[in-house]
This record gives C-alpha cells, sequence and structure tokens, in this order.
C-alpha cells in the first residue's frame, strides 16, 4: 500500500468513492456501474446492495491510469491495490457485464479526452505520478526469445507450472488433475447442500476414464502422455486399463513428483515420466495418445505442426485425444497483452474449435467424436477457487499473497468466461486411418 494511503473514517456516498466511481466508468465507457465501490478513506459509492470492489490505495487509480483497462485493474488487483472483499465470483461477474468489458472483441481503450478525465480524478485524489513497476509476478522473463522455440516454451511452462507443488496440491486435491473435470448429470447423486468442491476428485477419475475409454485402451498398448503434468492419467491408465505409458512435460518440478507418484502407485515397470518437448518424442510408434490441457500451449502458428507430429507418433488406427480449452467469442483471439498471458500462460493462446479440427484433419487424421464440456469446467474452476479460498493462508505461504492472487483472479474469472460462453472446452477424438475400424457408434466407448 502506497504511501499515501489515508485511515478510514466510516461510510457514506461522499468523498473519494464517488470520483472513483466516474473515473471506473470512464474506463469502462459506462455510467451505470454494477459494483459498490469503497476507497481508501471509507468511503462508499454504488447501488447498495452490488457486490464490493475495494480500492485499498491511491496506487490502485494510478495503475488504471497508465494501464486503463483489464490489465491495470489486474496488477491492482495482484499487487493488492484492489481487493474483492465479498464473493469474487459475484464481483468479477459484474465488472466483466459492465460497459467494454462486455463486447465482444479486443478492449476499446478510453479516448483522449477520457484519458483527460482520468487524468484530472487523480490530480483531485493526490494518485497522479509514475507509472508504478508491474507486480514481481509478471512473467517478463518467460516472455523472452523466438515465440514458441523450444527454450522459450520451457520458460513459459516453468512459469506456470513450477510454483510448488505443495501449492498445487491445495487447489487440485488428492487427484492433481489440472484440467476440466467431467461431472454428473445435475443432481445425480448428490445432497441439495453439496458444494462444489466435494464431488471433484470423482469426477477427474470420470474424466480420467472417459478419455481412457474413448482411445479403446486395453492391456499391452504402449500410450503417450503429451503434457502429462503430475501423471495422474498415466498412472490411471496404466493401473486401470494395463498399458504402458510414456508421459512427457516440461515441468521440472511436475516430473519429479509424477515419478513419486508412479513408484507409489507400483508402477515404474509401466510408466516412465520424461522432461521432454513433444517434438523430441523419437520412439515412436504408440498405440494411443493423450493431450489434456497441453494444446493450448503450443500456439496458433504451430498447430499444424503439432498436429502432423502427434499423426507420425500414431501407428496405424490409433487414435489421439485432443482436449483444449477453445476461444468462442469470435475470429479474434485474446489480447495478448492481457492479464492471463502476462500471469498465467505466457505465450498460450486459445483457437477456436474449427480451427483445431481443420489441424487435425489437415494432418490426415479421420475425426470420430467432439465433445463439448465448457459448463463442466466451470464447475471445475469454482470448486478449485473454492479450495485455495479454504487454503488461503498456507497458500500465500507457500507461493506468495501475489502469485496466490493470481491464481484466485485467473480461476474466478476463467469460470466466469466459461458460464459466458466466452470460452469452451472440447474433446476431439480422431484416429490415424488403417488399422482396425472403431467401433460403428460413439456409445460403445461411452
Amino acid at each position: 500500500m502506497d504511501s499515501g494511503t489515508a485511515p478510514r473514517t466510516g461510510t457514506g456516498t461522499t468523498g473519494h468513492a464517488a470520483r472513483l466511481e466516474r473515473a471506473l466508468g470512464v474506463v469502462l465507457g459506462t455510467g451505470q456501474i454494477p459494483l459498490r465501490l469503497r476507497a481508501w478513506d471509507g468511503s462508499e459509492a454504488g447501488p447498495a446492495d452490488a457486490p464490493i470492489l475495494e480500492f485499498r490505495s491511491r496506487k490502485a487509480l494510478r495503475r488504471i491510469l497508465w494501464s486503463p483497462g483489464q490489465l491495470g485493474l489486474s496488477r491492482a488487483y495482484v499487487a493488492g491495490d484492489i481487493d474483492a472483499p465479498g464473493d469474487i465470483f459475484a464481483a468479477f461477474s459484474a465488472l466483466s457485464s459492465a460497459g467494454k468489458f462486455s463486447e465482444p472483441g479486443p478492449f476499446r481503450p478510453p479516448s483522449a479526452a477520457e484519458l483527460w478525465l482520468l487524468v484530472r480524478t487523480a490530480v483531485r485524489l493526490g494518485a497522479l505520478g509514475p507509472n508504478p513497476a508491474p507486480p514481481p509476478e509478471e512473467a517478463r522473463v518467460a516472455r523472452k526469445g523466438r515465440m514458441h522455440s523450444k527454450g522459450r516454451d520451457a520458460a513459459a511452462i516453468s512459469h506456470h507450472y513450477d510454483v510448488g507443488n505443495d501449492f498445487y496440491a491445495l487447489v487440485l486435491g488428492p487427484s492433481m488433475v489440472y484440467s476440466c473435470a467431467v461431472w454428473p448429470p445435475d443432481g445425480a447423486g448428490q445432497s441439495a447442500n453439496a458444494k462444489p468442491e466435494d464431488g471433484l476428485d470423482a469426477a477427474q477419475e470420470a474424466k480420467l476414464d472417459l478419455v481412457c475409454r474413448k482411445l479403446g485402451l486395453g492391456p499391452g498398448m504402449r500410450v503417450l502422455d503429451v503434457g502429462c503434468g503430475w501423471g495422474s492419467f498415466a498412472i490411471h491408465a496404466a493401473a486401470r486399463y494395463g498399458v504402458s505409458v510414456v508421459g512427457v512435460t516440461l515441468s521440472t518440478e511436475q516430473a519429479v513428483l509424477a515419478r513419486k507418484r508412479v513408484a507409489d502407485a507400483g508402477l515404474t515397470d509401466r510408466v516412465e515420466i520424461r522432461v521432454q518437448d513433444y517434438r523430441d518424442v523419437g520412439d515412436g510408434p504408440f498405440d494411443a495418445i493423450s493431450s489434456i490441457g497441453m494444446s493450448e500451449h503450443v500456439g496458433r502458428a504451430q498447430t499444424p505442426a503439432y498436429a502432423a507430429a502427434l499423426f507420425g507418433l500414431l501407428r496405424p488406427g490409433g487414435r489421439l485425444l485432443n482436449h483444449a480449452i477453445s476461444w468462442n467469442a469470435g475470429p479474434t483471439s485474446p489480447d495478448p497483452d492481457s492479464f492471463i498471458p502476462r500471469y498465467v500462460f505466457p505465450d498460450g493462446e486459445m483457437i477456436s474449435l474449427g480451427e483445431m479440427v481443420s489441424a487435425l484433419e489437415t494432418a490426415r487424421f479421420e475425426v470420430l467424436d467432439v465433445e463439448a464440456l465448457r459448463r463442466h469446467y466451470a464447475l471445475t474452476l469454482r470448486a478449485w477457487v473454492s479450495r485455495l479460498e479454504q487454503n488461503w493462508e498456507q497458500a500465500v505461504r507457500l507461493a506468495g499473497e501475489g502469485r496466490a492472487r493470481v491464481w484466485r483472479l485467473y480461476m474466478a474469472a476463467s469460470a466466469i468466461g466459461f458460464e459466458n460462453g466466452l470460452t469452451g472446452v472440447n474433446q476431439v477424438l480422431v484416429r490415424r486411418p488403417g488399422g482396425e475400424e472403431p467401433p460403428l457408434r460413439r456409445t460403445d466407448w461411452l
């Protein structure tokens, strides 16, 4: 908190909050902000029953002045200059529905006249000053070098996944699966008071088993797991379906824990975990390939080469399941300088389902099935946020408050994106032509 922070003087409808409300309205391009703003002087403005967004210091306004949009607000939240002290989903949902944030396409920056109004507000609130340094959690180092070179990809993966295995265990739970779970039908086998995190582990096991069935796994088959994470799919497939698995990841920390989990499960003779780029895998062919939550790291330009490489690693008749987030909001991709690319997934790119299917078909794969799991990911993310909030103090001790705030913001905002249909997630099942024919109907593997 900067040195200009003032003690709270109680709540009211005048004071700094009223000017902050107008300033945020300028940024969003609307005079109707569905939030209750609380300023550092204790004043409040906005609808009394709306979610609260708290400006804890003048530096929050200064960050927004220098980066008037998602990035400025995100930096202020990560740095602790802004907070959502109540229901974070309600606050972020209200913000995402306001003005320019609700419009499709890239965020429209303020005009010169609007910027002048922001400057005047900053002057009146004593917030004018140099651009504050970004929080240290921003991924500057990971974004150096040629885009999607092996070295830069390794740095980007390390930034995201080498936060600490203990931190991820708090969020993900015993399953250690960091991708969309598959939940039962609404109300199926759940009590009326069930919380989202209660069924997370069972939903993740259901997803792993669904992938195994779609791939048609059976004893003696050899499987490649691209982006194997902490080894959860490899362990499940080897233990339940009798296959041998090679799992590859670019995260050293993931590989260390994955190998321990494989050993604890007594599967070292059937599961090999490598720190290796999928482009360097040279010991095919494999009977099946799983790619669960990995292809988002590949990038649009590299997706055709990714599809071709996996095609070359499969035997004729072998199946690939590609489980990936998709961009559903039109022909343009998210701003590469927005919050998630800078703080969460450096160089990550979401492409549309159509682009992914086109790349796979161009690589000569035959499409067998496509399943959309958008609502499932919203439920998964809400469960992760709940677990993070329940273990907040320990998460801060393990990863630092800034990193914990990054993950809380990213997961809550992402859940809203899935609920609103801005993003989706799809399992695309394909096969390399030749070999044994697949079942006549998809119901044979569901």
